[in-house]
């Protein structure tokens, strides 16, 4: 896996040769051929899917539902447990709603989180045992940066309704033991959410693997285009749930007196949804397939174990990050003390070195780790090994500046 060969595939390389970037985290480059796909339903067969009985309707409805399949094979998933959403925030919103109106978790039962969940997906389900009565209790972390799986365990046990819980920390890269939660999921009859925002298309993942009842992500951070997600659910548990939000598109009949919903998956995809999206999130799903998860993770590893080594010599950074390559996703966050994290993030920027300064929407997680914020830098596929030296001379000439 060659990197600058890989560059040459993403225009936004062509038109800023000397940026390092190091912000996929909150957003990932994208690929031309996902461009040129989703060109290719505005220019030659823009239309409304599934209703139109004509050829630029049928074009679309097919490519739709050829990236359900796309999608459900990149998840070891089936078709049919494959909904389509704006993103992970809608997603996770939906999907609170919709366990509610289910009543289909134990009565009465808590919810187990953690402390190093985003904001998007911990406020839902705050929200959740708000408006239910449940109690939200948190598996904290170690000094690892890694959640305290013994806390787990007393945590989740037979009074437990719904463990809700991040495959990868966006903060800290942490690869979390989902296999273990699962087990201690299933072990006291609770459903167990993944969210995966932070790890698809960053790892190879199997969700009949992790052992999850639903799971999901963002396309925009695994190479997709921005306002397009998937919330994968077991087809079993998707029959049981009522939608969480209604609208066109989902629905079997309406009368004056209600409205009955059609089956899943697409009762949960109310309204006209992101088509040009989908399609380009199925391109970009080939586009890593062809490269290779192993291959691109891999790749990650060895540039934060290269990034971890030099941070370790510059004096006054401190670093929080999963120190072992193999169970970081590719997430690096540390801390130039004496200098606002948004001070050194603007002197990287002028250097062409793009990283994120701030709480990185985890503010639960900054209490925990007694800081307010941080810088990070995230690595992915088309990143080099300059792009870490690029980072180093930048946090050496903030701390210059700032000395």
């Amino acid at each position: 896996m060659d990197p600058k060969e890989i560059k040459k595939d993403f225009p936004i390389f062509q038109n800023h040769p000397d940026i390092s970037y190091l912000d996929s985290a909150a957003t990932s480059q994208t690929p031309q051929a996902v461009i040129s796909a989703m060109d290719d339903y505005y220019s030659k067969f823009r239309s409304n899917i599934h209703r139109g009985l004509y050829d630029l309707s049928e074009k679309a409805t097919n490519l739709y539902e050829e990236a359900r399949e796309e999608v459900a094979s990149f998840l070891g998933a089936e078709k049919d447990e494959v909904i389509f959403t704006p993103g992970s925030t809608w997603s996770a919103n939906m999907l609170a709603l919709s366990l509610e109106y289910s009543q289909i978790l134990k009565k009465g039962g808590d919810i187990v989180t953690s402390v190093m969940e985003h904001h998007s997906s911990l406020i839902p389900v705050q929200k959740l045992a708000e408006r239910n009565g449940r109690k939200l209790k948190y598996i904290t972390i170690d000094d690892d940066m890694r959640l305290r799986l013994g806390e787990a365990g007393e945590l989740i046990n037979q009074k437990t309704a719904l463990v809700w819980i991040s495959l990868a920390s966006n903060v800290l890269g942490t690869i979390n033991d989902i296999g273990k939660i699962a087990e201690l999921a299933r072990g006291n009859g609770a459903l167990l959410v993944v969210d995966a925002t932070s790890a698809v298309g960053h790892m190879p993942i199997n969700v009949k693997e992790i052992g999850c009842d639903l799971l999901f992500f963002s396309g925009h951070k695994m190479l997709g285009p921005t306002g397009v997600g998937v919330l994968y659910g077991k087809k079993e548990l998707l029959e049981k749930m009522e939608p969480g939000v209604w609208g066109g598109g989902m629905i079997s009949e309406v009368t004056k007196s209600g409205a009955s919903s059609t089956k899943s998956p697409h009762r949960f995809e109310p309204g006209t949804p992101n088509i040009s999206g989908v399609i380009g999130l199925a391109e970009a799903v080939r586009y890593l397939k062809n490269i290779g998860l192993e291959k691109i993770k891999e790749h990650t590893e060895k540039l934060v174990s290269l990034a971890i080594k030099e941070l370790e010599t510059i004096p006054d950074v401190r670093i929080f990050a999963e120190k072992d390559p193999k169970k970081n996703i590719g997430i690096i966050s540390f801390v130039l003390d004496g200098v606002h994290p948004h001070d050194v993030g603007e002197i990287l920027g002028r250097d062409g070195v793009a990283v994120r300064g701030g709480h990185h929407c985890a503010e639960p997680l900054m209490k925990e780790l007694g800081i307010k914020a941080t810088n990070r830098a995230s690595f992915y596929l088309y990143n080099e090994e300059k792009d870490v030296k690029a980072l180093i001379d930048g946090i050496k000439e903030a701390q210059k500046i700032f000395s």
